[in-house]
């Protein structure tokens, strides 16, 4: 096993490591040792072990792309993220706010890697989207370097040479897999946006065709950080939002981004509040089976 890198840097205000590393959706995982993070960086792969004693983070790197990890810890666990400048204009967001203070925005700068779980979930329920990148990562993937307990993707020019039958045993049919291996061929330009301001970035993205607000909102959060990030085409939060902020169960997208203009700068922090806060919207009728509307 090759050696460790170790680094310490203090935190201003309390980070939840576990709930603020989860939202990367991929790569992450809580053990009795710390919450750990695994990627292909621009230099390699590597892993990271972070630690909290509620003053610093300690972060303990493996493999060629441990400086690089180093690097990005403080964004990655939502150090760049201040989430007291959220307005308080809803008690329910105040109180949940309050409640979960140690619960950040990261900032992954691997925008392929949050593309590639973002796309397999355009069509299908979350759990069903983990599953199929489960599979992928076993196959084609690499076990993480050092002691870490996570099996990374491959390399995103493994991707690109791949054909989309190759998605076929996943569950993933053409159009999503022809998304990945399309964005896979240019990802040097989609991983230019980690150099652009949000806007900038956000148009980039949606530049790409198979991208739109649903996925590019989702990858501005994880990828960049974004605060303000919605996922605008969603299933279920626009009703989530509407509950919660005008106590109807049904919305649209019009209807959701309106109760949103208050909290504007922080419009995806109020929705993953909501989220980690287990508000939802009352459901009626069936249960949605596995494939659910397309999200772009």
């Amino acid at each position: 096993m090759s050696p460790s890198l170790t680094r310490r840097f203090e935190i201003d205000g309390p980070v939840d490591l576990g709930p603020t590393l989860r939202q990367l959706n991929e790569g992450t995982k809580r053990t009795a040792e710390g919450v750990w993070w695994a990627t292909q960086t621009p230099i390699g792969p590597g892993s990271m072990l972070l630690r909290s004693d509620g003053k610093e983070i300690t972060a303990e790197a493996w493999g060629e792309g441990a400086e690089w990890m180093l690097d990005k810890a403080p964004g990655v666990v939502g150090c760049n993220d201040d989430p007291t400048t959220l307005p308080r204009v809803n008690d329910l967001i105040t109180d949940l706010s309050r409640r979960t203070p140690g619960l950040r925005m990261p900032r992954s700068e691997r925008v392929m890697e949050a593309l590639f779980i973002t796309v397999l979930g355009q069509k299908i329920q979350a759990t069903m989207a983990h599953r199929s990148a489960r599979i992928f990562r076993a196959k084609y993937g690499e076990p993480a370097p050092g002691p870490c307990p996570i099996q990374l993707l491959p390399p995103t020019a493994d991707i690109a040479s791949m054909h989309y039958t190759d998605f076929h045993e996943l569950g993933v049919e053409r159009k999503r897999a022809e998304i990945i291996i399309r964005c896979a061929k240019r990802a040097n330009r989609l991983e230019e946006i980690t150099t652009m301001n949000f806007a900038d970035a956000e148009q980039r993205l949606l530049a790409f065709p198979g991208i739109g607000p649903w996925t590019s909102g989702i990858i501005m959060q994880s990828a960049m950080g974004n605060p303000d990030a919605v996922a605008v085409g969603d299933y279920h939060i626009p009703n989530m939002v509407s509950w919660a902020l005008a106590k109807e169960p049904r919305a649209d997208d019009a209807r959701m981004l309106e109760l949103l203009e208050p909290f504007d700068g922080h419009r995806g922090r109020v929705t993953m509040l909501l989220k980690f806060g287990g508000i939802s919207a009352p459901k009626y009728g069936p249960r949605l089976g596995l494939w659910s509307p397309a999200k772009l």
